[in-house]
């Protein structure tokens, strides 16, 4: 007789996924600066075997130009597992690719050709504002009960900015997720403690606030997002607000534990007001309430004012702008990309208030412009930015895009796109993959990565 089972990329705990299959593909959101041209899901090889690999081996353009793809995510996930919300015959087969810019969702199908997904559904911006209540769809999670979409505006494109869930199957918007959102008022990053029964939100800012570059009197005046919310998942109501206070601004990626039974994770502050640093904080419960700490802090590093761009001559520093983080499967190292400084750096976070740095590699860069071994001697420009860690914690890949406007602030040349992997060893330390560098296209750059089968920012597992 047959029997359902499972999507054999579904582990019920990170413990069992960090055994799971290497991944052979990777997929990248590939957006037009210009937006003259459509933006694309690109596909890399990343099969060491294979005779194409560090290579592109698939495009999938979308219908429209101007969407500026940003973050991506699955239909679904491992999080399909959990008693809470059951759904083990799901299948993770479709992607879920907004555009930031244009409040477009596109849903590609990836299982019939892994290297050509086809487009399938077109959701138009009007029918997300009118069924959402927002726009700007940024964070995309497969989670209880559906799919969680994080969007930075509301439908007039101003706040707040929220969350809404879509169908995982027929990708309907089922509509606004929060029941009482309480003081929230900015969004960005989206993820949860399944365990615990708790939401997180961070916070960016709204789209007249970055949609034409970061501006210089809201980043100077402290109003940019420097707030973490919690919320009670079941419950869809906001529960506590914790304030990194204004000097830290842009509280971004969200990194939770992955073992459900541990209460804590990780967030980063793009730059602070007072020396330009970044900070990486953890999250924890704290009797019963959440707290945060700080526990590293990434200096600016002194610079000759005719090497940096516009915006940074009167500082004569280099920010290392800290624009993403990602949390090994087992909980153990912590990856932070510096796009300011060129660093991409691994810290052991076994004890999440103590990281100590065990690793740093060096690419890119505002002032340094380091280069790769397959690079040859070219100066690279762009900086380690989106990172992705493969579920088995050895392979680290990250691209250098930010975003459209902002890219230009920063690298006023314009970034030209690039794509690496490192090796993690795993008692510590990483190097660059010598045989691995993917230039892009020049009419496109590079942001987020996801991984054939899932990697260590895409599921959510309840048990340990």
């Amino acid at each position: 007789m047959a029997t359902w089972r499972p999507d054999p990329t579904f582990y019920p705990s990170p413990r069992m996924a960090m055994k799971a299959p290497a991944e052979t593909l990777a997929y990248v959101a590939s957006f037009d600066p210009t937006r003259l041209v459509p933006d694309a899901i690109s596909v890399v090889d990343v099969d060491p075997g294979s005779s194409t690999y560090s290579q592109m081996v698939g495009t999938v353009p979308m219908p429209n130009a101007g969407d500026e793809l940003h973050h991506f995510g699955w239909n679904a996930c491992s999080s399909c597992l959990c008693p809470n919300a059951p759904h083990p015959h799901s299948e993770r087969r479709y992607l879920i690719v907004p555009g930031l810019r244009s409040s477009r969702i596109h849903i590609l199908d990836a299982k019939a050709n892994p290297r050509e997904p086809k487009i399938v559904r077109v959701l138009e911006p009007a029918e997300v504002a009118e069924r959402s209540g927002y726009t700007r769809p940024h964070t995309i999670h497969c989670g209880p009960e559906g799919i969680y979409v994080a969007a930075l505006a509301n439908a007039a494109g101003d706040a707040p900015g929220g969350v809404f869930l879509m169908d995982h199957e027929s990708f309907d918007i089922r509509g606004r997720w929060e029941i009482d959102r309480g003081p929230q008022r900015l969004a960005y990053d989206v993820w949860w403690h399944l365990g615990y029964d708790t939401m997180v939100t961070s916070e960016w800012g709204l789209p007249a606030t970055f949609e034409n570059g970061l501006d210089p009197e809201v980043l100077l005046g402290g109003r940019y997002g420097h707030k973490l919310h919690f919320w009670d998942l079941h419950a869809r109501r906001h529960t506590q607000e914790i304030d990194f206070g204004a000097e830290n601004q842009l509280v971004f990626e969200l990194r939770p534990a992955h073992d459900p039974t541990k209460a804590f994770g990780f967030v980063n502050s793009v730059i602070s007001l007072k020396d330009l640093s970044a900070s990486i904080w953890t999250w924890y419960r704290e009797g019963d309430a959440w707290a945060v700490r700080k526990v590293i802090e990434i200096p600016a590093e002194a610079a000759d004012p005719e090497a940096l761009p516009p915006m940074l001559k009167g500082f004569a520093a280099v920010p290392p702008l800290v624009t993403d983080i990602d949390l090994s499967m087992d909980d153990r190292f912590l990856y932070v990309s510096c796009w300011g400084t060129g660093d991409l750096r691994q810290y052991d976070v076994s004890d999440p208030f103590a990281p100590k740095l065990t690793g740093t590699v060096r690419i890119g860069g505002i002032v340094s412009r380091a280069s790769h071994p397959k690079a040859g001697k070219d100066a690279l420009n762009g900086g380690p930015q989106m990172v992705e860690v493969s579920r088995d914690g050895r392979r680290v890949y990250f691209t250098n895009s930010l975003y459209g406007a902002i890219d230009e602030q920063f690298y006023p040349e314009g970034i030209d796109g690039w794509m690496v992997k490192l090796d993690a060893d795993p008692a510590g330390g990483i190097a660059f993959d010598r045989d691995f560098f993917v230039a892009w296209p020049k009419t496109h750059r590079p942001h987020q990565v996801r991984l054939e089968g899932g990697d260590c920012s895409s599921d959510s597992y309840c048990y340990p």
